[in-house]
């Protein structure tokens, strides 16, 4: 094949799929990626939330619920 013309994608080699039939195929491939890496999330400990302090309990028994977990 030359530049102006590319080698097919997708070839249907047997049968004659209607357009609508067609249309749903190429949808499917398209679906199954093959464009650019997703990129990765970023690691749990450095997420934001990680990083601001909660406040402190106050109140009646305050200082008992202070070490307890959460």
């Amino acid at each position: 094949m030359t530049a102006e013309n590319p080698a097919p994608v997708l070839r249907i080699v047997k049968g004659e799929p209607t357009p609508e039939e067609l249309a749903a195929l190429v949808s499917v491939i398209a679906g199954m990626g093959g464009g650019a890496e997703t990129p990765k999330p970023s690691p749990q400990w450095s997420a934001h939330h990680r990083k601001v302090r909660t406040t402190l309990p106050n109140g009646p028994g305050g200082w008992r619920s202070s070490g307890l977990p959460r």
